[in-house]
């Protein structure tokens, strides 16, 4: 299948569509889509509008719907993710943030709704894209994010310097100690997959950087178990944290919380599709108010 000279935009977004589906490719007619977008910038809703004329197909479609049939991630395509209200710059060497993630960044700004001024710190911030949301959409928090990889930590700068975020670069193992018991939430997105779990997506096992990936030890947990060590170390009494996981993780992490003996009111959440996605809870010690 080939693109032809002076072809319209809707043939040529009909025949990309067809060329992503045959190769694999989970949405296939999104993005088709989002591809012509990148060309054109007009937004979707004027795209749509613009395939029902004769509008001719962007220079340079072709090459780029190839390129997204080869599973090459379509925001390392484009340079761009899209989380809550936020436009990220992504590309190789940063994970891409996902929207299960979304509804984890939910639980924190629920939760400091009533505080005059939370702290908040992400563990493991990648993008930027928690970090960024909490600061966008709770413009009363001071928030610190921490990543460990320079290559994801360029990117973090990028979309975290003009939202105020204080970004360091370092290990979620052993971070901010000076900040030891001051903050009121910590919210991590660790590495969690085992050691023997190779994802079967392509953009993910080829193009997610491994160390964004892998938790640590046969189980994976090595990471989260210390994100949760960390948190009990930054929160004061009474803190917040909340987790993210994979959906057969949930059951081992409430009980490795439960079993240090230092975490009250831990709960499983739903993510939109249904599944256990984030595990939260409080530290004990008095009840903490602003």
């Amino acid at each position: 299948m080939t693109f032809g000279p002076g072809q319209s935009l809707a043939d040529a977004v009909s025949e990309a569509t067809g060329i992503l589906r045959d190769a694999g490719v989970p949405s296939p007619r999104v993005d088709a889509e989002l591809l012509a977008d990148h060309l054109l910038n007009v937004g979707l809703g004027r795209l749509r509008a613009m395939m029902l004329g004769d509008t001719p197909a962007p220079e340079g479609y072709e090459a780029l719907v190839a390129e997204r049939a080869s599973r090459i991630p379509l925001q390392h395509i484009t340079g761009v993710a899209h989380f809550r209200y936020l436009e990220l710059a992504v590309g190789p060497g940063v994970f891409v943030p996902r929207p299960e993630t979304e509804s984890v960044v939910q639980l924190v700004i629920d939760h400091v709704q009533g505080l005059r001024h939370p702290r908040i710190v992400d563990l493991g911030t990648g993008s930027g894209a928690i970090a960024g949301s909490i600061a966008h959409e709770v413009p009363n928090a001071e928030v610190h994010a921490v990543e460990f990889s320079p290559f994801a930590h360029a990117w973090a700068e990028k979309n975290l310097a003009p939202l105020g975020v204080h970004l360091v670069l370092g290990d979620l193992r052993d971070a901010l100690p000076e900040l030891n018991g001051t903050f009121d939430v910590v919210i991590s997105n660790p590495p969690y997959i085992p050691a023997e779990a190779i994802p079967n997506e392509p953009e993910v096992a080829l193009h997610d950087p491994p160390e964004a990936l892998y938790g640590g030890g046969a189980d994976g947990m090595e990471l989260p178990t210390a994100a949760a060590a960390s948190a009990a170390r930054l929160l004061v009494p009474g803190g917040y944290f909340v987790m993210e996981h994979a959906e057969v993780q949930a059951g081992w992490i409430a009980a490795m919380l439960a079993r240090t003996g230092t975490w009250t009111s831990i709960r499983t959440h739903l993510d939109l599709n249904g599944k256990e996605r984030a595990t939260s809870a409080l530290l004990a010690g008095p009840d903490h108010s602003e």
